[in-house]
């Protein structure tokens, strides 16, 4: 009997209780729940992240199309443009034309439409075109000094360059500050000749005025003789 108590007691301790089981059971639910929760936000996460770029991209490209449209537009318009700005450098933007183009101008600034391009703007390639070169000693930089026809830009696009007449320094500007230094030396010299020749003709005089008193005094020392 006391055998059989023994083994008896002993399946008892090998086998697990029904509690410690469902525990066991409940935690590794929890655990792939967990699991399970993280994949799915990683996933939410993604797709937002996807989705945003998404309206980013869209976005960018709507903007792009409407500033090629709006390109295309002022471009066509350039022309009548330039016609307005000759026709105001002559004064004839006057009455209802010069209302008209004020309008016009106005409109275009509205969407973003600036020119540029004016005497004494320091010449940039980026936005000027040169038609021609001139040297000029009044510049220390590249200058326009001309402007044939005005630049445009839409916002930070250019749309056309500017025309210009450029202004180079001219290197052969800065010779003639050294030149009088050169010419006080070279005027040095014939003064310097001129004090050498000015005491030459003094030595000469000297030696002839030594000279003079014993010609003098040569036919003085005959009178004597004449008398006796």
């Amino acid at each position: 009997m006391t055998d059989e108590n023994t083994e008896a007691a002993g399946v008892e301790e090998e086998t697990p209780s029904p509690g410690d089981a469902g525990a066991e059971t409940e935690v590794d639910e929890l655990t792939a729940l967990k699991q399970e929760l993280e994949e799915r936000t990683d996933d939410l996460k993604r797709v937002t992240a996807e989705y945003a770029n998404y309206r980013k991209r869209v976005d960018r490209d709507r903007k792009l199309v409407a500033d090629q449209a709006t390109i295309s537009v002022v471009t066509g318009l350039l022309p009548v443009l330039d016609d307005l700005d000759r026709a105001r450098s002559h004064g004839d933007l006057t009455g209802p034309f010069g209302s008209v183009a004020e309008q016009l101008t106005g409109a275009l600034t509205k969407l973003g439409l600036t020119a540029f391009g004016e005497k004494g703007d320091a010449f940039d390639p980026n936005r000027h075109e040169a038609v021609a070169h001139l040297l000029s000693p009044d510049v220390s930089e590249q200058t326009c000094i001309d402007v044939m026809r005005r630049g445009y830009e839409l916002g930070d696009r250019l749309v056309r360059p500017a025309l210009v007449a450029v202004a180079d320094p001219d290197p052969s500007a800065a010779k003639p500050a050294e030149e009088p230094a050169e010419a006080t030396e070279s005027a040095g010299e014939p003064a310097v000749a001129e004090e050498s020749g000015g005491e030459q003709e003094a030595a000469t005089v000297g030696d002839g005025a030594g000279e003079t008193p014993s010609e003098e005094t040569a036919p003085e020392a005959e009178k004597p003789e004449g008398d006796k």
